[in-house]
């Protein structure tokens, strides 16, 4: 009898699960949502490279806006555009970098880099700054190293450059900095320096530093030595330098933001590649301090990756599934939490995000600007375009979109590294 019973509560919870997956395909494109439906892995000794070729924005040209919004250009013809701060005067900064100049590291390095010169990638970076003020530019801080992550604190400007955390002396309305760096913390690079973006936010009561730092390789395949304090977001304190790593196993985060509701620190993620056009999707997650989030060993929680050797169980055990997926190598980078009141309702509680674009997939995915809606301080629905067309039907890219952030209006600003374009959004007239 006990045994029908479980054999039939069995059956029931099989039912179930199968019923919830189907509506969940119903709901969610492919790859998406707090429980996408991972499929096999599919392994391939040569990877598959597909890469919108850059070709830029035609004169005039512009990206589609979603149905009751527009968008326009604040900034044209800059040369790698990839992330954006702004001031409390609404000066808007822009990052212009590019990866360091590292020699590939093995074939898969060579093939990655490869693909980066194709993609309008390693073509040598400007290493600075711009301020971009009322229509007009100059630049703000140069003789930077592959500089990214921005914050101010105070009078305190940080930059994270690709190999260490900066702090330079600011003064409200200051138009150029010229005052030598104060290093902070020294961040993990060369010699191979894979994943060169270093993202920076500061604690709400300025106290602390959130660094993200990428992986060395794709899933360890350089050696864990290599992984040392990497594939992190380390915390720094600000007044003395002493750092911690705050979460781990997160192959290569990039935007953070603090949920309004909740307080938590958001971070969105790109996956590992080589499994599939749909395996494994990037992410964007809550983050907890002290967590594991799987890499190199695990993936989605416990799905193991069988690539890596030697394997962690004790780590993967205790690996945390991620709280949203954004696509299969969607190579979702930038990461914002709705801010002010411009945008219609429906669109103040929720993250917006900016995905650069694919290159390990047969058809290509990203290349685009989406919304995915809050409700509770978690991801409540489905997410929705907000700005396409940056790929033509032939799949070349005049733009890719990368970094993310809101103005103190309320608009949306997009940094187009591709197209040389910082795009602004607002709700149509």
């Amino acid at each position: 009898m006990g045994k029908t019973i479980f054999a039939s509560t069995l059956a029931m919870g099989a039912a179930l699960s199968l019923s919830w997956m189907a509506q969940a395909a119903d709901v969610y494109p492919i790859g998406f949502g707090p429980h996408p439906v991972l499929p096999q892995p599919h392994h391939t000794m040569i990877p598959t490279v597909k890469i919108a070729k850059p070709i830029g924005w035609p004169a005039g040209g512009a990206p589609i806006a979603a149905p009751g919004f527009q968008v326009t250009a604040l900034a044209r013809g800059l040369p790698h555009p990839r992330w954006l701060y702004v001031l409390p005067n609404n000066d808007v900064l822009v990052a212009e970098t590019d990866g360091p100049a590292v020699k590939p590291h093995g074939l898969r390095g060579w093939i990655e880099n490869l693909v980066m010169n194709s993609a309008g990638a390693e073509s040598g970076s400007p290493n600075r700054i711009v301020l971009i003020r009322g229509g007009q530019r100059s630049v703000f801080l140069s003789g930077l190293n592959s500089p990214f992550g921005m914050t101010l604190v105070g009078n305190d400007f940080y930059v994270a450059d690709t190999d260490a955390v900066l702090k330079f002396p600011y003064q409200p309305g200051q138009t150029y900095i010229s005052a030598a760096p104060v290093k902070l913390m020294a961040l993990p690079a060369f010699p191979i320096d894979h994943h060169w973006t270093k993202s920076l936010i500061a604690s709400p009561d300025g106290a602390k530093l959130y660094v993200t730092v990428g992986s060395n390789s794709n899933v360890g395949e350089n050696g864990i030595a290599a992984e040392k304090n990497r594939a992190d977001i380390l915390v720094v304190d600000r007044a003395t330098g002493h750092w911690r790593i705050f979460a781990s196993g997160l192959r290569n985060a990039n935007g953070m933001d603090w949920q309004p509701q909740t307080g938590a620190l958001w971070t969105s993620v790109n996956e590992r590649d080589e499994l599939g056009d749909n395996l494994v999707p990037d992410y964007m997650t809550s983050v907890k301090d002290g967590a594991f989030y799987g890499w190199p060993y695990s993936y989605y929680g416990h799905n193991v990756d069988t690539r890596v050797s030697p394997q962690r169980p004790d780590l993967v055990a205790r690996a945390i599934p991620p709280d949203y997926a954004l696509g299969g190598h969607t190579a979702s980078l930038g990461l914002t939490f709705a801010h002010g009141t411009l945008f219609p309702p429906r669109f103040q509680n929720g993250a917006f995000v900016g995905q650069h674009g694919s290159w390990n997939r047969s058809i290509p995915a990203g290349y685009k600007v989406i919304f995915v809606p809050f409700a509770n301080g978690q991801p409540s629905g489905p997410p929705e375009d907000i700005l396409t067309g940056f790929i033509t039907k032939d799949d070349q890219a005049m733009g890719r979109p990368v970094g993310v952030t809101f103005d103190k209006t309320g608009a949306l600003l997009v940094a187009d590294d591709v197209g040389g374009v910082v795009w602004r959004v607002t709700p149509s007239r």
